[in-house]
């Protein structure tokens, strides 16, 4: 898994191949069949091996006491640090899933578990009373948690000029503001 890691980010999909893998393995070429069946394969489990990372950083669950601009800058803040990390990677998922039906699905159910995720967040807020009550809770969620990522693409893949302190204070304001949360 290392070594198909380390031969996508370095050669991209496309012109990953599974010899070069193995070589990066040291491994005969046949050992990668005792794994996997295909260049698709293995590219999914080296997705799904940072899954967890990126979907549900280590923040926790709010709690009654909790300020809740505190826990969604803490939130912000753990994504970007993680999406930063796997740049490389999550280039390659948005290149991939454009032409894989497999990739797509994957990426789909990527975004579902980290929109239901946030608007739980949400709807905890609402029950609070300290969001609008008349927000869908998952359209939100799915709309703000699109706009960081999109951001986060734009600046650790494409290069765009924001720092990660601007990110993450203009993001949380963003949510809060979107929420009406003071």
């Amino acid at each position: 898994m290392a070594a198909a890691r380390t031969v996508f980010e370095r050669d991209g999909y496309l012109d990953a191949r599974l010899s070069d893998i193995t070589a990066e393995a040291k491994v005969a070429a046949g050992s990668f069949y005792t794994y996997f069946t295909s260049k698709e394969e293995v590219f999914a489990a080296v997705l799904e091996s940072v899954q967890e990372e990126m979907v549900h950083p280590q923040v926790r669950r709010m709690f009654p006491s909790d300020a809740p601009l505190a826990v969604i800058e803490a939130s912000n803040r753990a994504y970007l640090t993680a999406y930063r990390r796997n740049a490389k990677l999550m280039r390659l998922l948005d290149q991939v899933s454009a032409v894989d039906e497999g990739v797509r699905a994957l990426r789909r159910a990527r975004g579902r578990a980290f929109a239901e995720r946030n608007a739980q967040s949400i709807k905890d807020l609402q029950a609070r009373g300290i969001a609008d009550p008349e927000v869908d809770a998952f359209l939100a969620a799915t709309a703000l948690s699109v706009m960081v990522s999109r951001m986060a693409y734009g600046a650790f893949v494409m290069g765009d000029p924001w720092g990660m302190e601007e990110l993450v204070a203009s993001l949380t304001r963003l949510w809060a503001n979107a929420l009406r949360i003071t």
